[in-house]
């Protein structure tokens, strides 16, 4: 067996042990390319899914990068129009982001809606075969994750590339993301923030307390992996009797 084969084999093999992949159901083409970056391509059960198997790939003794072609199976199925306009909404909508211009990119138009003159930030909005794009500049950190959420949270969304800058650059710590993903959980309807604790340690979210049902464990879970900076999420959820 050569390199190639023997890295794509424990890539599979790691791939097979988790239970949130599901090879059979979402096949994932594995390949080792000539420069020794790993190629996935496939699409998976949701962003937990992707997010766990880049992590899982990257720590393979031999792969030197990855290139990611991982998409999420959409909830509905939308057009690239409809995508943008809801996450352009969303991002309007939410009223951390109130002081951000979102700019729209679609059909050789360009159109800038909301926020007063002179504003925060910008937040620049293209939407391609199910991928969301976000470039421009906003206020922090936390504003740079909260609007990578809010895309990942539209029904259609596959993939979401978050190349918001930061205005004026922070320090990034594990009190931020724990403060972002407390906040996103909050706004989701399916989840009851106040039965749920969040701790957060080099990068790694930890919940644990009670939920409702399996779909709220699994959408707390979710929403982390949404927040941009997560490394891992611990869900140590137990269902309410």
């Amino acid at each position: 067996m050569d390199v190639k084969e023997r890295i794509a084999k424990q890539v599979r093999a790691a791939f097979e042990h988790e239970r949130r992949i599901n090879l059979h159901r979402y096949p994932v083409r594995i390949e080792l390319n000539p420069d020794g970056t790993l190629t996935l391509e496939g699409e998976v059960a949701d962003v937990a899914a992707k997010k766990i198997g880049l992590k899982l790939a990257a720590s393979v003794r031999g792969v030197g990068g990855i290139v990611d072609r991982l998409r999420v199976a959409p909830v509905e199925r939308m057009g690239d129009g409809e995508i943008r306009d809801h996450v352009r909404d969303a991002l309007l909508q939410d009223s951390a982001l109130d002081t951000h211009e979102v700019i729209v990119r679609g059909n050789l138009r360009r159109d800038a809606l909301g926020a007063p003159v002179p504003s925060v930030g910008a937040i620049e909005i293209a939407v391609e075969d199910g991928i969301v794009t976000l470039n421009g500049r906003v206020g922090s950190l936390a504003r740079k994750r909260l609007a990578g959420a809010l895309a990942w949270w539209v029904p259609g969304t596959r993939d979401v590339i978050n190349g918001l800058e930061v205005d004026l650059p922070e320090d990034d710590d594990d009190d931020e993301i724990t403060d972002v993903v407390r906040m996103v959980l909050e706004k989701d309807p399916l989840v009851e923030p106040s039965e749920i604790r969040v701790t957060t340690r080099n990068a790694v979210v930890s919940l644990e307390g009670l939920a409702a049902s399996a779909q709220e464990r699994r959408a707390a879970e979710n929403d982390a992996w949404c927040v941009f900076g997560v490394d891992r999420v611990e869900n140590r959820l137990e269902l309410r009797e």
